[in-house]
C-alpha cells in the first residue's frame, strides 16, 4: 500500500453521530468519500495487499458502515454509499477475501442496504460458487439456531432473526435454497405457526415463501423439491378448523403461486399444473378485514399539520414493515406504493420483490422521505392573554327609536325637570291646563243609570239555589225518554228485542228505532245489559211501572171535629195535635177533642177487644216490668210541689 493513504476510521454509530454538527459531519463523510476514491484507483496488487494485511482498516470500515447503513438518511450520505458498494464489490472479487466479509450479518446487512441492485445478485452468485463452503458453514449454524429456537417456543426471538435473514435470501438464491435443504426447518415453522400472532405469522410466511420461490428462480427450477415441501406442510399442519394454515397463508397473501404460474415451462408443464391446482385448493377467497378508521370530525386545532395531513401511527408501523426488508427506500415513497395498494403491505412487498410497479410508480424517487412536521409552537414574542370581554349591548322596545339612532333633536332634549323654577304651587294656581266645569256637567248629564248592567246579585235567594243557565237538560231528557220508551216495550214484550234477522225486520222494532232514533245494536245492547243486571231492572220498574199518571192526592191540613166515641182513626190523624194537653201514649183527651200524641192511635181505655185498645195496653205495661210508675209518679210530686201543694197528702 501506499503510505501516502491513511486508513479507515470505523464509521461510528448513531450515539457518537448526533454529538458532531452538522459541519463536522459533512467533513467527515468527505473524508471517507476521498479515501474511497484514493483505494479504488491503487492496483489490483496493492489493493489486495491492503486489504490482506488490515493496514487500511476497510474491513472494519465496512463492517461498521453497512451495519449501520439503514439508519442513514440518503440525502448528504448519497455518494459515500456508492464508493461502500464499489469497494465491497472490489473487496469480495478478491481470490481471498475477507472470512469476516463471508458472514451471514454482514451479508444481510449488504443486501438490505442494495436489496434492487443487480450487481449484487451477480456478485453473490459468483461468490457462492466461489466460496460456497464457507458460506453454507456460516449458514448452518444460523439454521441450527433457528430450529432451535422455534422448538423452544421463542417466537419472538426468531422473528427477528428471520427479518435480518430475509433481505439476503432475496439477494441470493443459493443462500434461500440452502434453507430449504431438508424439512426440519419447515417442520419447526409449520409446527409453531398456528400458536403465533399474525404479525408474526406474516413474517414465517414471508420467509417461506423467500426459500420456496428461490427453488423455481433459477435456471433449472426445481418442482420436485418444492412439491415436497408442500405436501409435507400439508401432512405436518397441526391447525384447527378455522385456525389459519401455512399453506393458505402461502398461496393467498403472496405470490408464490404466481410465480409457479411463470416459471412453468414445457418440460415441467404438469408437475408445475399440479403444484398450481394444489395451491388454488388453500387460497382464501375471503376478502381482508378492511381497518376501521377513526372518523375527523374537524374539531382539532388548524394548524399546517392539519392542513397537510399528519402520518398517522398506524401509517407509521407499515412503513417500517416495509423498510425491515426494504431499508433503502424512503418513507416518502413508500407511502405512496401503501396508498397505490390500500395499506397492504404484502401486495408492496411482492410488487417490489417482482420488480413489477407501475410505470407511474418506477419513475418515482425511492430514496424521498417524508417532509418534517411544521412546528406547531406558537411565536415566541407573542404574549398570551386572556380573551378580551364583549362589549355591552340592550335590546328593549326602544331600539332603532331617535335616542338610539342619534338623530333626536338637541333642543327637545333636558336634563332633569325641563323648568326647574316650576313649583307644586304654582302648577296648582295655573288653571290654564284645568278640565273644564262645564265639560264635566254635560258629561254627567248624558250619563244613564238605566243603562247600567243588571244586578243579579240576589238571584241565587229567589230561586233557592244556583242555577247553571249554561247547562242543557236536552240530552238527560232525551235519555230519561228513551230510557222509560225501552223499559216499558221491555216490560210489554221480551221478544221485541231480539237479536235475530226476522225481529229487525219486524214492525215493532221498526217503530222503536223510529221513537227511539237508536239503532238495532244499541236498542239489543240495552236489553242484554238489564238482562244481566238485575238491580238497575228493579229500579227501572219502580221508577216506571208504579206511575198511572194520577195527579197525587193531596190531604187536607185543616182541623175538622169527628163525633165523640166515633173511634174513625183516620180523622184523629189528621186531626192530631189539635186537642188540648193529652199526654199518654194513646189518644187522650183531657183538654179538647183532638187525639193523643202518643206512637199508638188508640186508647187503654177504650172499648176492649180492639185491636187498638190491645196495643195501647200492650205498649203502656211495656216497661213495667223494669221500672213500674215510678217515674209518672216522681214527675206528678216535682208539679205538685212546684204548685205549693203537698205531694204526700192523701
Amino acid at each position: 500500500m501506499s503510505p501516502s493513504l491513511p486508513p479507515f476510521a470505523p464509521f461510528p454509530p448513531p450515539s457518537f453521530r448526533r454529538e458532531l454538527v452538522p459541519e463536522e459531519w459533512a467533513a467527515c463523510l468527505d473524508s471517507w468519500v476521498t479515501l474511497a476514491q484514493a483505494h479504488l484507483r491503487l492496483p489490483d496488487a496493492a489493493f489486495s495487499s491492503a486489504v490482506e494485511t488490515q493496514a487500511s482498516r476497510l474491513e472494519s470500515f465496512l463492517e461498521s458502515y453497512f451495519e449501520e447503513s439503514s439508519n442513514l438518511s440518503t440525502g448528504a450520505e448519497s455518494p459515500l454509499r456508492k464508493e461502500a458498494f464499489l469497494l465491497v464489490h472490489r473487496t469480495l472479487s478478491l481470490t481471498s477475501p475477507p472470512l469476516s466479509l463471508l458472514k451471514q450479518p454482514f451479508l444481510s446487512n449488504l443486501c438490505r442496504t442494495y436489496p434492487k441492485s443487480h450487481e449484487l445478485h451477480k456478485l453473490l452468485s459468483c461468490l457462492w460458487k466461489r466460496k460456497g463452503f464457507e458460506i453454507e458453514k456460516d449458514l448452518q449454524r444460523s439454521k441450527g439456531i433457528l430450529i432451535k429456537e422455534l422448538d423452544s417456543g421463542k417466537v419472538e426471538f426468531v422473528e427477528a432473526s428471520m427479518r435480518r435473514l430475509a433481505p439476503l435470501l432475496h439477494c441470493s438464491p443459493d443462500a434461500a435454497t440452502f434453507f430449504m435443504i431438508g424439512s426440519d426447518l419447515l417442520d419447526s415453522i409449520n409446527a409453531v405457526f398456528p400458536k403465533t400472532s399474525p404479525t408474526t405469522q406474516r413474517s414465517l410466511a414471508m420467509f417461506t415463501y423467500l426459500g420456496l420461490a428461490s427453488l423455481i428462480s433459477g435456471e433449472k427450477p426445481n418442482l420436485s423439491l418444492l412439491s415436497d415441501h408442500l405436501y409435507s406442510l400439508k401432512s405436518s399442519s397441526n391447525s384447527k378448523p378455522g385456525q389459519n394454515s401455512m399453506l393458505s397463508e402461502l398461496a393467498s397473501n403472496t405470490p408464490l403461486l404466481d410465480k409457479v404460474k411463470v416459471s412453468s415451462t414445457r418440460d415441467a408443464a404438469g408437475k408445475a399444473r399440479k403444484i398450481e391446482n394444489f395451491l388454488d385448493e388453500f387460497r382464501s377467497s375471503k376478502p381482508k378485514k378492511p381497518i376501521r378508521r377513526k372518523i375527523d370530525k374537524g374539531k382539532e386545532r388548524i394548524t399546517e399539520v392539519s392542513a397537510q395531513g399528519e402520518l398517522h401511527m398506524h401509517r407509521m408501523s407499515l412503513v417500517t414493515q416495509v423498510q425491515d426488508l426494504f431499508p433503502d427506500l424512503g418513507s416518502g415513497f413508500i407511502t405512496k406504493l401503501l396508498d397505490e395498494y390500500t395499506e397492504n403491505v404484502e401486495q408492496v412487498i411482492s410488487h417490489l420483490l417482482e420488480d413489477s410497479l407501475p410505470p407511474h410508480l418506477q419513475s418515482l424517487d425511492r430514496s424521498s422521505r417524508l417532509p418534517p412536521a411544521p412546528s406547531t409552537d406558537p411565536a415566541p414574542h407573542l404574549i398570551p392573554h386572556s380573551t378580551p370581554p364583549l362589549p355591552p349591548s340592550r335590546k328593549n322596545i326602544f331600539d332603532n327609536d331617535e335616542f338610539d339612532l342619534l338623530a333626536v333633536d338637541t333642543s327637545k332634549i333636558h336634563i332633569g325637570r325641563k323648568n326647574a323654577k316650576l313649583t307644586a304651587d304654582a302648577v296648582l294656581a295655573d288653571r290654564t291646563q284645568a278640565p273644564n266645569k262645564a265639560a264635566i256637567l254635560s258629561a254627567l248629564a248624558a250619563f244613564d243609570s238605566d243603562d247600567d248592567e243588571r244586578d243579579d246579585t240576589y238571584d241565587i235567594e229567589d230561586v233557592g239555589g244556583t242555577v247553571d243557565a249554561t247547562t242543557s237538560f236536552q240530552d238527560d231528557f232525551n235519555i230519561d225518554k228513551n230510557e222509560e220508551l225501552l223499559f216499558t216495550t221491555y216490560a210489554r214484550d221480551h221478544a221485541v228485542f231480539g237479536r235475530d234477522a226476522v225481529t229487525r225486520r219486524g214492525q215493532a222494532r221498526a217503530k222503536l228505532r223510529l221513537e227511539s232514533g237508536m239503532t238495532d245494536e244499541a236498542i239489543e245492547g240495552w236489553a242484554l245489559m238489564i238482562g244481566r243486571d238485575p238491580r238497575r231492572l228493579r229500579r227501572l220498574e219502580g221508577k216506571y211501572s208504579t206511575f198511572q199518571g194520577n195527579q197525587n192526592n193531596l190531604e187536607r191540613t185543616a182541623y175538622r171535629a169527628s163525633p165523640q166515641g166515633s173511634g174513625d182513626e183516620q180523622e184523629g190523624v189528621l186531626n192530631a195535635g189539635r186537642g188540648g194537653r193529652g199526654r199518654g201514649r194513646g189518644g187522650g183527651n183531657r183538654g179538647g177533642e183532638g187525639a193523643g200524641r202518643g206512637r199508638g192511635r188508640g186508647n187503654v181505655a177504650g172499648p176492649s177487644g180492639e185491636a187498638d185498645t190491645l196495643a195501647a195496653q200492650r205498649r203502656k205495661g211495656e216497661n213495667k216490668g223494669s221500672r213500674a210508675n215510678h217515674n209518672r209518679r216522681d214527675q206528678r210530686a216535682k208539679k205538685m210541689a212546684r204548685g205549693g201543694a203537698n205531694p204526700f197528702a192523701g
